[in-house]
């Protein structure tokens, strides 16, 4: 349906028509009037755009009247965003000399062919603008607001306390897993959970791997998420990882499967293969006899929507998973759509939401969905359109819920509609990075910009906004408020895919049927096609947008296909050619004159990238990183004044200054750099001074003796990993902004550099992250009080010599979280503890055990100066303050860098 596009393309062009470039643009070039002309006609469609896209669904004429006006919004964009282009072109790249590209000067043909364009557009759509009288459209031009409310993030261990309705199913799997095997001859046995979508199969699989009972009776446990992709040897590096936690990536399947069942041999394990989809017995047999070797008693757990994939695996009978009560439905809808006690206080609005919950089918998905759209609305109105509204009445396939999730769908502001739909371009069971989506909905114009609010602060709002409306899920915060990690259910992916259709699609190089409407393709292909494969593919393709390969270690191999594809699709706006094997860019890429996105990371062959890839004057987001064996970025690349994202890695000396070099000296519009694997670099910039708008530094992998002295007034956040050789002594000036500093990896490090305890960022900082450094012994080797007046986050991991907090921790009156973990000289609390009034969470972990001692509730020698603090966790054991009652908390994980996500790692 492609619901949202139509209104989002027309309001785009309308703002970008509204523009202070076109408006100018419009006068100098003397056609004003068509300009403004266009302009009345898009604003008029636009008005009653919300309407007809609620009804398209069930008016086929309307939804081909969509289709024409959208094929001219595209083209309307496409002519301003080319006037946008030619204006920096002329100058060079130069922002500040836009205007003189509207003098006299300009040559008469570009005037006259852009003139033409904008009259023909106007001309066809006053033509499809009479045809909207024929469908009774309604103008609307309010939108749902967006509700910013603050989440915590979460890991995707489920308590059993936020399941409803599951006990029952609980104690059935608990009772299988543990009763004794009455097959002699198999010591491994299969129990598969099948139901629908949506029914909660992974959750229940959650609470049956958490249960003590279940930890207690098996010397290993293992969880793996296979989804669509069945394939042996993955899943075997995944199941070893999951078992090691170490990496095995470069084993051949051989070692693999050797190692696997030495792991195993006369162990008693718990494997759990979540969401299921193979149907080949083949290769579930081969998966199967790498485990075979596990001690008697052992078992495997497997979630799966279909039966015969739990014939096949040999699970008989299976668990089928049934939908919940009308009363725990009832139940789960009350906590999502009200506040504690609050039901109590609007009965009638109960009274509703008995019917409401009628219509999920028993499914906790749908209930949690609605209740979350009902969440905050006390308005009887709302909750009756919930209950009318027709779209239950629409045909749906068998067993699918789609309608329930299309109502909390309809009710998202265009906006996030049109960012949910773009999701639909990565596969099921994907690992999200907020990074990486921000940077997919920034180039595609997504993002409507706020005053005084940064683009990816929107954005990240964006996520928020859908990890509320529980669309995505399984949050794992990777860095504190800087990189996380999450996912979307099956289901919500299924509606995602329903509403992007025909303009998103996830496809491979031999499939049959493509829309000719199609503009953003996710090419799903793990093994690259032959050249008259490609070939025929992009014959079915005519105005595409975006060419996206979300699948790992799949990308081009040759020149041709970026040549084809650059011919062939010249409003491209994003080009991903991550884990290409090409040693050339060709020149021509500089004619994409509409890309925003370039990805070639991953490309170990490329070794120079041409010049005139700096014409690319829109370009917002270019990744390099991962490109060993790039010698050096071009001549004139800060010419590129759009350019925003920027990852690199490259063996230039002074990766990004050189004032030897033309065109170096910009990069105004900057505002994440991360810097990988740069082992040649001395400096991090030579002779250039306008990094003024970078926001987000990242240094990571890099081995050369480098000085990063530098000025960066607007830097937030600042991560450094694995720079053994990093001169961090004299560092960075003007840090009055800094948030966020996380160090990882640095052996050699001692102490905090004095320019973060002293400089302007004392005052400003918020996070401190310290992991993995074998010789930092204290945050500061000065005595007095330690004036980081705003932290409010402080993790120390993995630093064997790391033995004291310092007295002054006393004046860090806005710690709010204070993590000690994997740290065995630290054995005491400073004396200043008890006046850390806002520290509410407190962890210590594998420490010297002396220190646990000193913090038992009552007796230990520190427990006065921490019994103040809410949540505290020693060594696995969480102690609540109220009754001192100690209760047993599984270990999460700790912090680990991932610049890049990565979808091959186990979830």
């Amino acid at each position: 349906m492609a619901e949202s596009f139509a209104f989002g393309i027309a309001d785009r062009v309308v703002g970008k028509l509204a523009s202070l470039v076109v408006q100018e643009f419009s006068l100098a070039w003397g056609v004003k009037t068509q300009v403004e002309e266009l302009k009345d006609t898009m604003s008029t469609i636009r008005a009653v755009l919300l309407d007809a896209e609620k009804k398209q669904a069930k008016d086929r004429r309307l939804s081909i009247w969509l289709g024409k006006l959208k094929d001219v919004f595209y083209e309307a964009e496409d002519v301003i965003d080319e006037l946008e282009y030619e204006a920096l072109r002329q100058v060079g790249g130069a922002w500040d000399e836009v205007r003189n590209f509207f003098s006299s000067s300009n040559p008469l043909a570009s005037r006259l062919l852009i003139g033409h364009k904008i009259k023909n557009i106007g001309k066809r759509l006053d033509k499809i603008s009479a045809e909207k009288s024929q469908f009774d459209l309604t103008e609307r031009f309010g939108d749902v607001p967006i509700l910013h409310r603050e989440r915590e993030m979460t890991h995707s261990f489920v308590r059993a306390s936020d399941v409803i309705g599951r006990e029952g199913d609980r104690e059935n799997i608990v009772r299988i897993l543990m009763q004794s095997d009455h097959d002699p001859a198999e010591n491994v046995s299969v129990i598969a959970i099948v139901g629908i979508g949506g029914l909660g199969k992974t959750t229940l699989a959650k609470l049956v791997y958490n249960d003590d009972r279940v930890v207690s009776g098996f010397h290993k446990k293992m969880w793996v998420c296979v989804s669509e992709d069945f394939e042996v040897q993955r899943l075997t590096k995944e199941i070893l990882t999951s078992l090691t936690d170490e990496r095995c990536d470069h084993l051949s399947i051989d070692k693999l499967q050797n190692r696997l069942r030495n792991e195993l041999e006369g162990k008693r394990f718990l494997l759990v293969l979540d969401d299921v989809w193979n149907t080949n017995r083949d290769k579930w047999l081969e998966l199967k006899a790498f485990t075979m070797g596990g001690a008697k008693g052992s078992k495997i757990v497997v979630t799966a929507r279909s039966r015969l994939v739990a014939s096949i695996m040999g699970s008989s009978p299976a668990y089928e998973l049934g939908g919940l009560s009308h009363d725990e439905c009832l139940s789960l809808f009350i906590k999502c759509a009200f506040s504690d006690g609050q039901d109590k206080q609007y009965p009638n609005l109960v009274e509703i939401g008995r019917d409401i919950i009628k219509k999920c089918g028993g499914v906790p998905l749908a209930v949690r969905t609605l209740g979350g759209l009902l969440y905050l609305k006390t308005d009887e109105y709302d909750w009756v359109s919930v209950r009318d509204n027709e779209i239950w009445e629409l045909e749906q396939k068998e067993d699918d819920i789609l309608p329930a999730l299309k109502l909390s769908y309809d009710e998202l502001p265009f906006d996030l509609k049109q960012c949910f739909a773009f999701c639909s371009l990565f596969p099921k069971d994907y690992k999200f990075s907020n990074l990486e989506l921000v940077q997919m909905w920034m180039t595609q114009g997504l993002i409507k910009s706020q005053k005084n609010q940064e683009i990816e602060d929107i954005g990240n709002r964006y996520i928020n906004e859908l990890l509320l409306r529980c669309f995505f899920q399984e949050v794992v915060e990777e860095i504190q408020r800087v990189w996380y990690y999450f996912k979307m259910h099956d289901l919500v992916h299924d509606l995602a895919l329903s509403v992007a259709r025909p303009e998103c699609t996830m496809i491979n190089f031999h499939s049959q049927n493509v829309s000719e409407r199609v503009r953003h393709v996710s090419l799903l292909d793990t093994h690259w096609p032959e050249e008259e494969d490609i070939l025929r593919f992009v014959g079915k393709l005519r105005d595409v947008r975006t060419i996206w390969f979300p699948m790992v270690k799949a990308g081009p191999t040759s020149e041709s296909f970026v040549t084809t594809y650059v011919l062939r699709f010249n409003h491209m706006r994003v080009l991903d050619l991550t884990n290409s094997s090409f040693e050339v860019l060709p020149n021509s890429i500089c004619s994409l004159k509409h890309l925003r996105y370039l990805n070639l990371s991953n490309n170990d062959k490329i070794k120079k990238l041409p010049n005139s890839i700096s014409k690319l004057y829109l370009l917002q987001i270019l990744l390099l990183d991962g490109c060993v064996s790039l010698e050096e970025l071009p001549r004139d690349i800060g010419k590129m004044m759009s350019l925003q994202h920027l990852e690199v890695t490259t063996k230039e000396m002074s990766v990004l200054g050189n004032e030897k070099k033309e065109g170096r000296g910009y990069f105004n519009s900057l505002r994440l750099l991360c810097i990988r694997q740069c082992n040649y670099m001395e400096s991090l910039m030579k002779g250039l001074q306008s990094l003024t708008a970078l926001r987000t530094l990242v240094i990571a992998d890099c081995y050369g003796r480098a000085s990063l002295s530098v000025e960066l007034t607007a830097l937030e956040t600042l991560l450094i990993c694995n720079c053994a050789n990093l001169d961090l002594s004299y560092g960075f000036r003007g840090l009055e902004r800094l948030q966020v500093f996380g160090i990882w990896e640095l052996p050699y490090l001692v102490t905090l550099p004095h320019w973060l305890l002293q400089g302007p960022s004392s005052n400003t900082l918020r996070h401190l992250l310290i992991h993995d450094c074998g010789y930092f012994r204290a945050l500061t080797d000065e005595e007095g009080p330690l004036n980081l007046t705003s932290l409010e986050t402080l993790v120390i991991e993995e630093c064997p010599q790391f033995s004291a907090l310092p007295e002054g921790m006393r004046h860090l009156t806005a710690l709010r979280r204070l993590d000690i973990r994997y740290c065995p000289k630290f054995s005491a609390l400073p004396e200043g503890m008890h006046h850390l009034s806002s520290l509410t969470q407190l962890k210590i972990e594998k420490c010297n055990k002396m220190l646990t001692q000193r913090c038992q509730p009552r007796i230990g020698e520190d427990w006065n100066k921490i019994a103040h603090v809410l949540d505290i966790c020693l060594d696995g054991i969480r102690i609540s303050r109220t009754n001192n009652q100690v209760t047993k908390k599984r270990r999460t994980g700790g912090l680990k860098l991932h610049p890049k996500p990565r979808n091959d790692t186990p979830q």
